[in-house]
């Protein structure tokens, strides 16, 4: 590697997850809620319309900045043949065993002539404290002439502030969603941890699944 070269997690502005929360290297908080998609083609057009009108009045009702994110992945099919493959091998009746292995064929077949893809619908909500320059000054002294325990203290406390106003911002997003009728939930530690692991490492977990 070059002697100038960087590792990539410094170019990722993300200093922690904690509690489902993320925490960028500048202190701002951001979170992440995963939202199901509506199929519009599949209502009436009033029906559209008044949903369509619905999302408009609830991003227009919106003081703060939001991020839609989504992800289009190829639909790994692997778990699901090795699913099949446990209960094809415990079944008895051999006319099932065989319709099961055929079964199994066709979808083999189908997926690599055919790329299925999965989409992931993601609002990424951020929370930005603003400080005036006394604030800091005062927050500068109470950390840099205090002990290490009074340190991370008061940083539980400014994270524990700034989260509450982050999740009335969540609500908000949430409520908007449910009356667009969108069904979300927010994202946990290991949800938001698995998403960004799989946007920096694509392709990495391909190959890991054998099938017989």
């Amino acid at each position: 590697m070059p002697l100038n070269a960087k590792a990539t997690q410094e170019f990722v502005p993300i200093k922690e997850v904690r509690d489902g929360v993320i925490v960028l290297k500048n202190g701002d908080l951001r979170a992440m809620v995963l939202a199901n998609s509506i199929n519009l083609s599949l209502k009436s057009d009033e029906e559209q319309k008044a949903t369509i009108l619905q999302f408009q009045s609830f991003l227009n009702t919106l003081d703060f900045p939001i991020q839609i994110s989504i992800q289009s992945r190829r639909l790994d099919i692997r778990p699901y043949l090795l699913l099949l493959d446990d209960r094809m091998k415990v079944q008895s009746e051999p006319l099932l065993k065989l319709q099961t292995n055929e079964y199994m064929e066709f979808i083999r077949n189908f997926t690599e002539t055919v790329s299925i893809m999965t989409k992931s619908f993601f609002v990424v909500i951020p929370y930005t404290h603003m400080t005036f320059k006394s604030e800091t000054k005062f927050w500068d002294k109470l950390f840099f002439r205090g002990s290490k325990e009074e340190k991370r203290a008061m940083e539980q406390v400014d994270f524990e502030e700034k989260r509450s106003q982050l999740e009335e911002r969540v609500s908000v997003i949430q409520q908007g969603l449910s009356r667009c009728g969108i069904n979300s939930a927010q994202l946990g530690t290991e949800e938001v941890v698995e998403v960004f692991y799989k946007v920096f490492n694509p392709g990495e977990l391909e190959g890991k699944i054998k099938l017989e």
